[in-house]
């Protein structure tokens, strides 16, 4: 029987059914939650957790694929138990307190009890992290395959039009969402808060999202008057396992429907594969870029937002102009002909992505190998220093308040420094490490020559001072004492303070050049103006950002014509009772292109990230040749028609005894098949 329905009768505006536009609001500010925390999910990994880039990436992907795993369920829950709408309302709550719960999880306080800067528990953070995330992977993915099909269920038979463009206005506001929100955490992760120590602010990124959630929960509960709500007939699943033996012949006519579509899916996994390394790989890229657009400076997260700003453009274009153009040139570009298109775009956006690589590789530092460490001297003394590496016999002369340049040596090699001023010198042990970089201070003092392997600020002054920039804290620094290395967002000047017991004395640093590292000296303080002196101990990036757009613009025009196109796709070759079935077979392939990213760059070994692109494009080539041929022996359906025979069937079955037996023999043989 057909699938009965309870607010059938609804308010209508343009042509379309009021409900849907709360709908979309809902989705914006779900995308919004969800794109916004998880734009800065991989820098929290690397710079709050402490993680190194490929297990940074591996965690990512393993939570996005999770996140596209539980559609399963909710479609299952949707479509069997609860029905959409109580399905979306339910998990949306579970999502709002897995935001929640990751906004606390990176309070820096929250562990930091000797206010030193840094968390005294980083396992707390760890376990409330996944905590979370978990959580955000119930929610967000139970509701995916739920609220793109709800809002499909809110139009009538003859608004197939009015449907179609329903499906790209729902993507419109998931790119809106999208866009806005990697507009805006980055630049709150940016700043600096914390209660005891200032640090990148990602309670304030994590929270924002976690408050847009709660509002688009509300939003959809509003509107709960005036939907459409199909209510659910029965748990399909089981029906469809059990389909084998039992003599529905509705039932085995649509699951062939169901199983056709999933059967074509099979090659979708490898697009997703490459589409979301945007914001693990591409993010990680462009942390060795240049970020200066002039009067703006970008973070690396936010070149995320390349990609839905040219979605909100590139839909409108390709509906209005580019679709209505092929059409006129006689072209049957038909759902999986675009859906091939959108694969082969993806490659040549990592051919770029490639290409760009390849450049970044040429500027990069060179770093030390284990048997090897690097030292750069700095002179903080008023006279010219001779520095002498034994036993190599390394002769290097520094002048007053300048820098060498790394140089390299064989750690087990490197044994003394001898320091000269004058007639003047001094020995220093060298308990160095392999594959580690140093920085030498030499002073010649009144007591002597003073020399010593420091980082970052160097108290050049005659007495103790506190330091602070952009609101961190570096602590106290007695004199020719050094402190740690402090990550700060690239291309930002910041007020420097550094207090003494008389006076304070202010400073605005350099512009610290993206992916720069620099040791600054406190030279003098008098008159509230503090002196500084920089020493650059990596040069900043020189790729520019840029150079990063061709390869999202490739790889978005390719998610236009993919995921559009699949979204409009699944619903319309979907029979009336397993729509949110298909949506999550469509949206599992998503997950299983994670799978893919985890295992190709982990059993890949390839030292260079150049590669692992061209491996992955050329991996993605081969699938799109083999789906262009399974698009091509697929048949289009129309699962209303179908079902309509079907109940004409049903009613001429049920007047007639005879043919009701042979139904259910014909239904019996077609289950063995």
């Amino acid at each position: 029987t057909a699938a009965k329905s309870k607010g059938s009768k609804q308010p209508g505006c343009f042509g379309y059914p009021l409900s849907i536009f709360f709908i979309v609001i809902n989705e914006f500010c779900e995308r919004f939650s969800y794109y916004g925390m998880r734009a800065v999910l991989v820098l929290y990994f690397k710079y709050f957790l402490r993680w190194d880039d490929n297990f940074s990436t591996a965690i990512y992907h393993t939570f996005v694929a999770l996140c596209y795993l539980t559609p399963i369920l909710g479609a299952l829950i949707a479509d069997s138990w609860l029905g959409k709408f109580k399905t979306i309302v339910s998990l949306s709550i579970v999502y709002t307190i897995g935001q929640a719960v990751m906004a606390v999880s990176s309070i820096n306080d929250l562990t930091d009890h000797n206010r030193d800067g840094a968390p005294d528990s980083i396992a707390t953070h760890i376990a409330l992290s996944m905590t979370g995330l978990i959580l955000i992977a119930l929610g967000t993915g139970g509701i995916k395959p739920c609220v793109s099909a709800f809002g499909g269920d809110q139009f009538e038979d003859h608004q197939e039009k009015q449907r179609s463009r329903f499906f790209s206005l729902f993507y419109l506001a998931i790119n809106a969402g999208s866009l806005i929100s990697t507009v805006i955490t980055p630049i709150l992760r940016a700043q600096q808060c914390g209660i005891h120590s200032k640090q990148q602010c990602y309670p304030l990124a994590f929270g924002v999202p976690a408050a847009l959630m709660a509002v688009s929960l509300i939003v959809f509960v509003i509107g709960s008057g005036m939907y459409k709500k199909v209510q659910p007939q029965g748990n399909i699943m089981v029906q469809v396992c059990k389909c084998i033996g039992v003599s529905s012949k509705r039932l085995i006519t649509q699951t062939k429907m169901v199983l056709k579509v999933l059967f074509l899916y099979i090659p979708l996994p490898m697009f997703w594969a490459l589409f979301d390394q945007q914001g693990s790989r591409w993010t990680l890229q462009a942390t060795t870029m240049d970020g200066n657009f002039g009067a703006i400076q970008i973070q690396p997260d936010q070149m995320q937002t390349v990609n839905p700003i040219l979605i909100v453009i590139m839909v409108p274009i390709m509906d209005a102009v580019i679709y209505p153009l092929i059409k006129k040139c006689k072209i049957n570009f038909t759902p999986l002909r675009k859906i091939t298109v959108g694969m082969f775009l993806a490659g040549l956006a990592f051919i770029a992505a490639a290409l760009v690589q390849l450049q970044i590789d040429k500027t990069l530092p060179v770093f030390p190998a284990s048997g090897q460490s690097q030292i750069k001297t700095i002179n903080l003394g008023a006279d010219n220093a001779r520095v002498t590496f034994l036993p190599q016999n390394v002769n290097v002369t520094v002048e007053p308040l300048h820098g060498t340049d790394y140089r390299t040596f064989e750690t087990s090699r490197l044994q003394h420094v001898v320091v000269a001023y004058g007639s003047n010198n001094t020995t220093l042990n060298a308990p160095i490490t392999g594959g580690e970089r140093y920085t030498l201070t030499v002073k010649n003092t009144v007591s002597g020559i003073d020399a010593q392997l420091v980082s970052l600020f160097i108290n050049n002054l005659p007495w103790t001072v506190n330091v602070t920039m952009g609101g961190a804290d570096f602590g106290e620094l007695t004199t020719l004492s050094a402190t740690n290395y402090s990550v700060f967002s690239g291309g930002r000047t910041d007020k420097i303070v550094v207090s003494t017991n008389v006076t304070n004395c202010t400073a605005t640093s350099n512009s610290l050049g993206f992916g720069g590292a620099y040791t600054i000296i406190i030279n003098e303080c008098s008159g509230n103006v503090a002196t500084l002196n920089y020493s650059q101990d990596i040069p900043p990036n020189t790729v520019h950002m840029a150079w990063q757009i061709p390869q999202y613009f490739i790889l978005t025009c390719g998610e236009v014509v993919f995921s559009v196109t699949g979204l409009e796709f699944s619903y319309a070759q979907a029979p009336s009772n397993m729509k949110s079935v298909l949506q999550a077979g469509w949206l599992l392939t998503v997950a299983v292109g994670n799978i893919i990213v985890l295992i190709v760059a982990g059993a890949s070994k390839l030292s260079q990230q150049w590669a692992e692109y061209v491996l992955f494009a050329a991996l993605l080539f081969a699938v799109c040749i083999i789906f262009s041929i399974m698009a091509y022996f697929y048949t289009y359906i129309d699962p209303n028609e179908i079902e309509a025979q079907l109940d004409e069937e049903e009613k001429q079955v049920k007047k007639d005894p005879d043919l009701q037996e042979k139904e259910e023999k014909e239904a019996e043989a077609v289950s063995r098949m």
